[in-house]
């Protein structure tokens, strides 16, 4: 069995933490080393990194200050048109084959969140489609980045200008877009 390395100043390994509710907000102010968000619009990530600093400053965080991190679907191909196309068709397979909801299925806060930006319109900001919520995910994931390369790196910017640090970005099928992600969308953000 493999330990956590330990390093100097640090007593734990690196604590990633999702969660939107009051109480999850709590634990993140005062013990997580970052904070992970779903792909919302920009004012509602400003809103919760304010949030979120104002509160660990608050409690009297014994940690070094906590970062924000992204996690959401990015949707990349050659042109803005064609990821488009990419993201629509997937929506309407989703819509064909969509499973009703367990009337008893109750979202966390985070997942509601996500659902309800789809009664904010279809794309926010530039290119945060909401759409993907209707039909599946259960709220987690159901916001994508969409476009060419060039248009989700800016995208990326703008969240990075609000103080986001940290970014895991996926899509599927796995292996054919991890290759999009690192040919067209990384080299775009190393600059």
């Amino acid at each position: 069995m493999r330990r956590p390395v330990v390093r100097p100043g640090r007593t734990h390994p690196r604590l990633y933490f999702g969660g939107a509710s009051p109480a999850a907000e709590l634990v993140a102010a005062a013990e997580a080393d970052v904070q992970l968000f779903w792909g919302e619009p920009l004012d509602d990530v400003h809103e919760r990194i304010d949030r979120l600093k104002e509160l660990s400053e608050r409690l009297g965080r014994e940690h070094p200050p906590l970062e924000f991190g992204l996690r959401v679907t990015t949707v990349v191909r050659d042109t803005t048109e064609q990821a488009w196309a990419a993201a629509e068709a997937r929506v309407a397979e989703m819509a064909n084959g969509a499973i009703s909801r367990d009337p008893n299925w109750h979202a966390a806060v985070g997942q509601r969140r996500l659902l309800d930006l789809a009664t904010r319109g279809e794309v926010l900001d530039d290119n945060l489609y909401t759409a993907p919520g209707r039909y599946g995910g259960s709220g987690a994931g159901t916001t994508w980045l969409v476009g060419s390369a060039e248009d989700v790196a800016k995208s990326l910017r703008r969240y990075q200008s609000l103080g986001i640090t940290h970014f895991i970005l996926s899509d599927t099928p796995y292996l054919p877009e991890i290759r999009r992600q690192g040919d067209q969308l990384l080299p775009l953000l190393r600059g």
